[in-house]
């Protein structure tokens, strides 16, 4: 734990072959790692995981910078193909990578499989995944655990039991360097219910903390 203040937000955008993305970047004063994050096909990175985490983790030596996709740039309204989604990415992550610090990169949902396609690839230290889609809602049939399974790097899974893309037990057994963190409660959004034991707050609070924790580890 450091005692400095982070610097201030910066705002950066990059251009890729789907039109340019942005940067939004919450820098430690001390940073030993970058967490890329990227958002969602149904919102941005106002999500309030991704909000949470990028306003405590530089206190901890994580810069956490928040990605939006091209679509979002632009003020598009649907999320194209995952092939252009990996497109809007990589050149991000090539662009935090050239920091010189361990970049781990992720996301949640849309975001998280963004990253698990192409994180090998784009020389990070690990991928955090924040409400995997592991199928479409009411069909688990179409599983995108392969996606998961493949990433080929560390991997933190961080999912809701409420989840209709998938809840902790619906996943498979996953390799040794995979981790997943079964939350009390939560949605795809980790919105918590208003009757429930775990409070919004204190949900959130533990998605910080697994994600510092493993991080940290990680690089």
């Amino acid at each position: 734990m450091t005692d400095r203040k982070p610097a201030a937000v910066t705002t950066e955008p990059v251009p890729t072959p789907a039109g340019d993305a942005r940067i939004t970047l919450h820098p430690a004063a001390a940073p030993r790692a970058v967490l890329a994050l990227g958002h969602g096909a149904g919102g941005g990175i106002e999500a309030r995981d991704l909000a949470a985490l990028a306003a405590a983790l530089p206190a901890r030596g994580v810069s956490v910078a928040l990605v939006e996709q091209p679509w979002r740039v632009a003020g598009r309204k649907v999320a194209p193909a995952p092939r252009t989604l990996d497109a809007g990415w990589v050149p991000v992550a090539e662009r935090l990578a050239g920091t010189g610090l361990p970049l781990v990169v992720g996301g949640r949902s849309a975001g998280a499989r963004v990253a698990c396609r192409t994180g090998a690839a784009s020389g990070a230290a690990g991928v955090v995944a924040l409400a995997f889609p592991l199928h479409p809602p009411g069909r688990p049939e179409k599983s995108r655990a392969g996606e998961l399974l493949g990433s080929g790097l560390p991997t933190l899974v961080v999912q809701g039991p409420a989840d209709p893309f998938g809840g902790p037990a619906e996943f498979p057994e996953l390799p040794a360097s995979h981790e997943l963190v079964a939350l009390p409660a939560g949605n795809h959004g980790f919105e918590v219910p208003k009757r429930s034991a775990t409070g919004q707050q204190e949900l959130l609070d533990l998605v910080v903390s697994a994600v510092g924790d493993w991080v940290l580890r990680v690089v």
